[in-house]
């Protein structure tokens, strides 16, 4: 693993589900300088430069603002992030294990563990996501209009991953890869 990779993974982790003593504000920023603080630790050449050039290079899962940084979605902690709601998307998709598949297809796309239920742009993404939990992943594609049309609520966290608090069955179809 490089170590782009695992200092992002390593962030995500801190920001997203571990805190651990970092100051984190109820929407999930924390200050920069004690987060490289605490990747220094287990990183001892990561600067501030780093995290730069990182979240440059990234797919967009932090943001940084007034000196501060937080991760945009994956939470398992509570937060409360404000994203954009979408309004035009037709179709998102969401890569799964056959098992999982199953148990979607019948009671609805549930967080599990995280605070939001997370969704692709595309088959391809949604490919990629699911081939981590599965080496033939089963590609969902989601009725956003449908869902949308009846209460369902999506968020847009970057251009390639939204959000949902949950996504009743009604609105899931496998589809073709």
């Amino acid at each position: 693993m490089n170590k782009f990779v695992a200092v992002s993974k390593y962030i995500s982790y801190l920001l997203r589900h571990h805190p651990q003593e970092l100051e984190m504000s109820e929407d999930g920023f924390v200050p920069i300088q004690q987060l490289l603080s605490k990747v220094q630790k287990k990183f001892p050449n990561v600067n501030r430069e780093f995290i730069d050039l990182l979240i440059q290079r990234g797919n967009k899962r932090f943001q940084i603002k007034n000196e501060k940084i937080r991760a945009v979605y994956g939470h398992s902690i509570p937060v409360m992030i404000h994203l954009d709601k979408d309004r035009k998307t037709n179709e998102l998709y969401h890569g799964t294990s056959e098992e999982a598949a199953e148990k979607i297809l019948k009671s609805g796309l549930k967080p599990k563990g995280r605070n939001k239920v997370h969704l692709s742009t595309s088959k391809k993404e949604a490919i990629r996501v699911g081939s981590r939990h599965s080496d033939n992943p089963v590609i969902l594609r989601i009725n956003v209009c449908k869902a949308r049309k009846n209460g369902i609520c999506f968020e847009k966290a970057t251009d390639k991953v939204y959000l949902a608090d949950f996504v009743p069955s009604d609105y899931i179809s496998r589809c073709k890869k």
